[in-house]
């Protein structure tokens, strides 16, 4: 058998930035309106509730594309 001691390593790593990447998410949320910007389509009709963050999602996508083309330009 092999030695799985690095990919345990890995996994462990994946996970603490997964973790420190969530309470960086929950912590922005609160400080700025993000997932409510105008653009956002939100219906609501009786008891029924549909949320579609259009404009969050791409002000995401852009910034995550930013961010990773200056890290990991080679």
């Amino acid at each position: 058998m092999g030695d799985f001691s690095f990919f345990g390593k890995m996994l462990l790593g994946f996970g603490l930035l997964l973790a420190f990447m969530g309470l960086l998410i929950l912590g922005l949320g609160k400080l700025f309106s993000i997932g409510r910007l105008p653009g956002d389509i939100y219906v609501q009709k009786g008891n029924f509730t549909f949320y579609f963050p259009l404009v969050t999602s791409l002000i995401l996508s852009l910034i995550l594309t930013i961010l990773l083309n200056i890290f990991w330009r080679r």
